[in-house]
């Protein structure tokens, strides 16, 4: 999950391992019950492997600071995001709380475009056996990603939509010929990637609706041109309709898919319904120079202070972070401990004991945590 350039702001503490600064915004409702054991497991597995160091700093916004102070994202948190090396941010938004227009108070949005976060990647992974509510998924297991263009399309006028009177509104869909090329050369990276690490078969489906909308035809036309730059990787191309069918019935087809904003997070949402649950789908938003790294469930404040959030998928986006920023700053160690706790996760998830309820179980948020950390713990003392 590689940027184009890597950010400026990693340095070296003296002549020792490298130093990195990450933004932190806990986020609303369950937002900083799941943050905290996340950062909690960071500071060990950085100390266990001792070939990098992470320093943290809060930087507030979400709704209830909008509720409180009257901006989700303040000015100060969007410097420290853009200034660090990477940013954690956990689930934002609450229901009662809204901006003047009626819509929800969403600074992860506004980070992809002030931020330019053109990558939304999503990571869709089941083992053989690890369970599914598709059987197909079950008996076989699948692992493709899901790359959103996260700064136009349909969200391009996020804030900008007209509203006439009682009669009609409107929103309008945007795609760029500077984006796009942007994020399909990130896609067949990736693939390329993922196929010399044999996660998969190198290939690249362009999700769209061209057969409807022009705008569609462009995205896809302009899919083509950058696969004429990478003829070792198969690309293809489907229709956002047939891939929701083709998700369900045989998921194993897929290695990435690039798509539009909003079939893009629709298309998410599914891919965590087939893994079981959202509470074990994590996402990054990687631009040229920053990246955010965030849960795709919401913020549950339904459940908030009661110890009950499932905090893999805020674990397993921490996990992504750790793989960007040892690709991105050539750390083999950061590459490692990402895989480390990916497994460690896979191991927790199989087990099945230490489970929070939207799983099944009945354990706390703390107790999925630790259970994730003893798993990484051991596998570093059989390793050794």
């Amino acid at each position: 999950m590689s940027a184009t350039n890597p950010p400026s702001g990693s340095s070296l503490r003296g002549n020792t391992s490298p130093h990195f600064s990450i933004a932190v915004f806990e986020g609303d409702g369950i937002g900083p019950e799941i943050m905290a054991p996340t950062i909690k497991l960071l500071r060990a597995v950085a100390k266990a492997s001792g070939a990098f160091t992470l320093d943290f700093k809060v930087a507030p916004a979400g709704a209830a600071h909008f509720r409180d102070h009257g901006v989700s994202l303040p000015g100060a948190s969007l410097e420290t995001a853009r200034q660090s090396d990477a940013i954690l941010l956990s689930a934002m938004g609450l229901p009662e709380v809204r901006y003047p227009d009626g819509t929800e108070i969403s600074p992860q949005i506004e980070l992809r475009m002030e931020l330019g976060l053109f990558a939304g990647v999503r990571p869709v992974l089941i083992h053989p056996g690890q369970g599914s509510p598709l059987k197909v998924a079950e008996r076989k297991g699948f692992d493709f990603v899901i790359i959103r263009e996260s700064t136009e399309g349909l969200f391009a006028s996020h804030g900008k939509g007209k509203v006439h009177g009682d009669a009609s509104a409107e929103e309008t869909l945007v795609i760029t010929r500077d984006v796009s090329e942007k994020l399909f050369e990130f896609a067949f990276n990736l693939a390329r990637r993922r196929k010399e690490t044999g996660k998969g078969p190198g290939k690249v489906h362009c999700v769209d609706k061209a057969n409807v909308f022009q705008a569609f035809a462009f995205f896809r036309k302009i899919f083509h041109e950058v696969a004429a730059r990478h003829t070792d990787i198969a690309a293809e191309t489907a229709y956002v309709d047939a891939t929701a069918l083709w998700m369900v019935q045989r998921p194993e087809m897929f290695d990435v898919m690039v798509t539009e904003n909003m079939f893009g997070d629709i298309l998410s949402d599914l891919g965590a319904g087939i893994m079981g649950s959202l509470g074990l789908a994590p996402s990054a938003d990687i631009g040229s120079d920053n990246a955010v790294f965030q849960p795709c469930h919401g913020s549950a404040p339904d459940i908030a202070g009661k110890g009950l959030a499932n905090p893999l998928a805020m674990i397993l986006s921490a996990s992504m972070m750790l793989e960007w920023l040892g690709h991105e700053h050539g750390v083999s160690e950061m590459l490692e401990a990402s895989e480390g706790v990916t497994t460690a996760v896979n191991d927790v998830i199989s087990e099945g004991r230490v489970m929070t309820p939207d799983l099944g179980g009945d354990a706390s948020t703390e107790a999925v945590a630790d259970a994730v950390l003893d798993a990484f713990d051991k596998r570093l003392r059989t390793a050794a």
